[in-house]
């Protein structure tokens, strides 16, 4: 008896497999992102069988021209994180109850581990907002789920990496289809295209927007669903040694977006205040997204 996904929404693997669903599953981690059973595993299936088919070199490319002007939306971040109450990620195995209480509590997670480093408790509530990008329209698959380099081949830690690439043309291409395609050895993963989705997008539209926020910030969002190198370890061969460097932040970080979910959800109200001075400080106004 197979899941269907709700109307309109693409299957999201991202936020399906992850921590917190219930308080007996959380305390083992290891039920955390499974991807072999669970009530959400067809939707998740078909989020990574559809984004391993259509992510290659020119949709990335193409994806970049079309929302790099931030002619999409002006609003707050307060206003980006209201509209994710619309969203569940369809690429999650762990929840399904809206985006905006996981950025709360990951941030709120953060903040009680760190609490010297309000930027780092920012980008909690942050790392998700390019998700909006599923309301303007996007396929769940040009948005959630885990990323992962396009223009080489996949490698062994991507989730389903056996059963879902099989249809996508860059695979059948010389140019790409060798473990380094289309780069150099330790170019920089900032050097490196990237499968298209909310990372990237937040990450470019905080640039746009300069937002002074320091260097981790930017970094952690940028990699942060890039589970194939930051757990997997994989893809060490095109990283440099700021990667190297910067791979702990994205860890740390890490630690807080996948074992802070809980159905047990914050009192946003009351977080509110704490946090609009947050972005007052580092990403004030109205921004373009």
């Amino acid at each position: 008896n197979k899941l269907s996904p709700p109307p309109n929404q693409g299957p999201d693997p991202s936020l399906v497999y992850r921590p917190d669903v219930d308080p007996e599953m959380a305390k083992d981690k290891g039920s955390f992102r499974n991807y072999t059973s669970g009530p959400h595993l067809d939707r998740v299936f078909t989020t990574y069988k559809l984004m391993h088919t259509h992510q290659t070199v020119e949709f990335v490319q193409k994806k970049h021209i079309q929302f790099g002007d931030f002619s999409y939306k002006r609003m707050t971040v307060m206003e980006a994180v209201d509209m994710l109450d619309e969203l569940v990620d369809e690429s999650d195995p762990d929840v399904d109850f809206p985006n905006s209480f996981h950025a709360f509590q990951t941030a709120e997670g953060i903040r009680k581990a760190h609490p010297d480093k309000d930027w780092f408790h920012l980008v909690g509530l942050l790392h998700d907002l390019g998700k909006v990008l599923a309301l303007a329209g996007e396929p769940q698959w040009a948005v959630v789920g885990d990323t992962f380099p396009v223009g080489c081949c996949p490698q062994a830690s991507v989730v389903f990496c056996d059963s879902t690439f099989q249809d996508n043309p860059d695979l059948q291409d010389p140019r790409y289809s060798t473990e380094l395609g289309m780069y150099q050895p330790h170019c920089g993963l900032e050097n490196v295209l990237m499968s298209w989705g909310h990372d990237e997008y937040m990450y470019q539209m905080m640039k746009f927007n300069k937002f002074s926020l320091p260097p981790e910030a930017f970094y952690i969002i940028r990699f942060h669903s890039f589970y194939p190198w930051h757990t997997g370890g994989d893809y060490r061969q095109l990283c440099s040694e700021q990667d190297l460097a910067m791979l702990p932040w994205v860890q740390e970080f890490n630690k807080f977006d996948l074992y802070t979910k809980s159905s047990d959800l914050p009192e946003v109200d009351e977080l509110r205040p704490y946090y609009q001075g947050l972005i007052d400080k580092y990403c004030p106004g109205v921004l373009c997204w």
